[in-house]
């Protein structure tokens, strides 16, 4: 017993010639691979420097203590 393709060997063909022609990195070749793959972590890293220097400037005044 045999299960039948999830995509048809032409859709296959096609797909595979497309990336394999594409002149980009292999992580960039996709649709949506530069939200994933550069905004995402990009926002990240911006949003995790501004944090670490907003902790820099509070030690470094003293502001912010608890008790």
């Amino acid at each position: 017993m045999t299960e039948p393709p999830f995509v048809s060997r032409e859709r296959l063909l096609k797909h595979q010639q497309y990336f394999q022609h594409v002149h980009k990195h292999t992580y960039l070749k996709g649709r949506f691979d530069k939200i994933t793959s550069v905004a995402i972590p990009l926002a990240l890293t911006v949003s995790s420097l501004a944090l670490i220097g907003r902790g820099i400037y509070n030690m470094s005044h003293g502001i912010g203590k608890k008790a």
